[in-house]
C-alpha cells in the first residue's frame, strides 16, 4: 500500500493534482518535441525569448479583462507573433544577428509585461503570471493546453521534412523553392502556441524549462532528430510526474520542482548519455590511449 501513497494516491484521491498531472502531461507532449528543433537550430535561446516576449499581451488581456483566460491567450498570441515577426525583420534588415535581435525584443517585453502588470495588479497576480498555477489549473486551462498541444503535435508531423531539412541545410529548401520560409513561419507559430497554453502551467519564465532541459537531455541519448523528439516528450513527462509528486510530499512549490526534476535529468544524461556523454568520452580517451600504447610497443 506504501506504493499506492506515494506514487498513485496524490493523483487520483485529489482532483487539482489529477488536473496538474494531466496539464503538465499534455504541455511536455508537444513542448519537447518544439524544443528539439530549437536545439537543432542552435536557437535555444530563443525559447526563453519567445517565452517573455508574450508577457505583454498576456498583461494587458489581464488589465483589460482580469484573469480571463481567453483574453489573456489572445493578447499572448498576438504580440508573441508580432515580436517574432519584428524581430526577423530587423534581422534581416541590419547587420544584427536573428539572436541578438531576438534578445532584445525579449528584453524590452519584459520590463513592459511587468510594468503592465503591476499598473493594476497585486504581487499574487504578477507571481501567477510568471510562475503560473499549475495546482489551481481549471477545466477550461486544461482543454486549452490539450488542444494547443495536440494541433501542434499534429502540424509538426506534417511539416517535419520540411523543418529537419532547414535544420541541416535552411540554403537548399530556398534553392530548391521549398516551403522552407513557409515551414519556419508555421513553426513559430506553434512555439508561440505552446508557449501561450504553457504559461497557464508554469507561467511565462518556467514553461521554457519543460521545453528546452528535455530536449537537451534527448541530445545525449539518441542520433535522429524524430527519436530526440520522442524522448524529449517521454522525459518530459516524467520530469511532470517526479516534479508533482516532490511537490506534493515535500510541500514545496510544484513549477520549480518540475523544472528542478528536468534538470535532474539533464545533469544525469551529460555524464551518462551514450552520444557525446562525459563517461563515454573518458572511455573512449582511454581506449584510444590503449591503442597509441600497444603501436608504441609495437614499433
Amino acid at each position: 500500500m506504501w506504493l499506492y501513497d506515494w506514487f498513485f494516491a496524490p493523483f487520483v484521491e485529489y482532483g487539482f493534482m489529477g488536473r496538474a498531472l494531466a496539464g503538465s502531461f499534455a504541455l511536455a507532449f508537444a513542448a519537447g518535441p518544439l524544443g528539439v528543433f530549437l536545439v537543432l537550430r542552435r536557437m535555444s535561446l530563443m525559447g526563453d525569448a519567445m517565452a517573455h516576449a508574450i508577457l505583454p499581451g498576456v498583461a494587458v488581456g489581464f488589465l483589460t479583462a482580469g484573469l480571463s483566460l481567453g483574453a489573456m491567450t489572445i493578447g499572448g498570441m498576438v504580440t508573441g507573433l508580432i515580436v517574432a515577426l519584428l524581430a526577423g525583420a530587423v534581422a534581416r534588415a541590419t547587420p544584427l544577428r536573428e539572436d541578438a535581435s531576438f534578445a532584445a525584443f525579449y528584453l524590452v517585453s519584459l520590463g513592459l509585461g511587468v510594468l503592465l502588470v503591476s499598473l493594476r495588479g497585486s504581487n499574487m497576480d504578477l507571481i501567477h503570471v510568471l510562475f503560473g498555477t499549475i495546482l489551481g489549473l481549471d477545466d477550461a486551462s486544461l482543454l486549452l493546453v490539450t488542444i494547443c498541444s495536440s494541433i501542434t503535435l499534429v502540424v509538426m508531423a506534417v511539416i517535419f521534412r520540411p523543418l529537419v531539412v532547414e535544420c541541416l541545410d535552411p540554403g537548399f529548401l530556398r534553392a530548391e523553392r521549398g516551403p522552407g520560409s513557409l515551414s519556419h513561419m508555421v513553426f513559430l507559430v506553434l512555439l508561440v502556441m505552446t508557449l501561450v497554453a504553457g504559461f497557464q502551467v508554469l507561467g511565462t519564465l518556467m514553461v521554457v524549462g519543460i521545453m528546452m532541459l528535455p530536449a537537451t537531455a534527448a541530445r545525449f541519448w539518441a542520433r535522429s532528430a524524430g527519436w530526440q523528439m520522442m524522448l524529449a516528450g517521454a522525459i518530459g513527462v516524467f520530469s511532470c510526474y517526479v516534479g508533482l509528486l516532490v511537490s506534493y510530499h515535500a510541500n514545496v512549490p510544484a513549477s520549480p520542482a518540475i523544472i528542478l526534476s528536468a534538470g535532474a535529468v539533464y545533469f544525469l544524461s551529460i555524464f551518462l548519455g551514450p552520444q557525446g556523454g562525459l563517461l563515454q568520452a573518458a572511455r573512449r580517451a582511454r581506449a584510444r590511449h590503449r591503442r597509441l600504447s600497444q603501436m608504441g610497443e609495437n614499433n
